[in-house]
């Protein structure tokens, strides 16, 4: 069991850690913002209408059991939110750490590494985001961003049971993500605290997310809307990790909307 006297040089020499990389990111040149409507994104989707009957199926479920939960979700306080994303977030950095080394980028996961070590101590198991306090930003990656830095194709659309439109590579990608457990399975706790991620992390998704698909949802085809709008975003997530840098959330961009500009 951790004690204060174990943890405390583990996180002051981790804070050391990133003073080495604010300074250095500090030097250098600040990435410009990208435009989601900028990006030329090529869509492959030769099985569409197989993909749209998933769809409607993912929809079906959407309507009548997450959206609903998701939208009384975000009438709790919002400590209680706040502390289940921090928590699922938390949860998710070894991964997070795991692809920012597959990715070649050191800084990326010196920042995560400290992120999970003090977050999960000080933090509590994550539930307070200690490290955003401290100004050490939080950022995202996957095995789908990992295969874009290796240029690896996009390859053709596929809609997934419960996981809902991306190309193939993310869908390998999402796929893989399940498959691997950095924090390990054979104990209690840890797969106690897995399946709370799970629940939490589904909910909490699907909350944030709402804004975007209601906005997604008044186009006349809400599925190419949404197929659309999610593959111009992975290609801003795959140009952060190629950069290195976290970008801001990207705004909505549906069809049309570059050519209004």
């Amino acid at each position: 069991m951790l004690t204060i006297k174990r943890v405390m040089p583990l996180v002051r020499s981790t804070v050391a850690g990133f003073v080495v990389v604010l300074a250095s990111g500090c030097a250098s040149a600040p990435q410009p913002p990208l435009s989601l409507c900028d990006l030329s994104v090529e869509l492959h989707d030769p099985a569409e209408p197989i993909n749209r009957g998933i769809f409607a199926f993912n929809r079906t479920l959407d309507d009548y059991a997450l959206a609903p939960v998701a939208r009384g979700y975000r009438y709790l306080p919002e400590f209680f939110q706040a502390g289940v994303h921090n928590f699922v977030a938390n949860f998710g950095e070894p991964k997070v750490f795991i692809n920012d080394l597959l990715q070649g980028n050191g800084e990326r996961s010196v920042t995560t590494f400290g992120r999970f070590v003090i977050n999960t101590t000080v933090g509590i198991v994550g539930l307070i985001d200690v490290s955003g306090k401290m100004g050490i930003e939080r950022h995202k990656a996957d095995f789908g961003q990992t295969f874009g830095v290796w240029n690896i194709a996009n390859g053709p659309i596929v809609e997934l049971p419960l996981l809902g439109t991306g190309n193939l590579r993310d869908a390998t990608g999402k796929v893989l993500s399940f498959a691997i457990s950095p924090l390990g399975s054979n104990s209690d706790t840890v797969q106690t605290l897995g399946t709370v991620n799970t629940v939490g992390g589904v909910i909490d998704g699907r909350a944030e997310a709402l804004p975007f698909t209601d906005q997604l949802r008044q186009q006349p085809d809400y599925y190419q809307a949404l197929r659309d709008s999610t593959a111009r975003r992975r290609a801003d997530f795959v140009l952060e990790g190629k950069a290195g840098r976290v970008a801001a959330n990207p705004s909505v961009c549906v069809k049309g909307e570059a050519d209004d500009e």
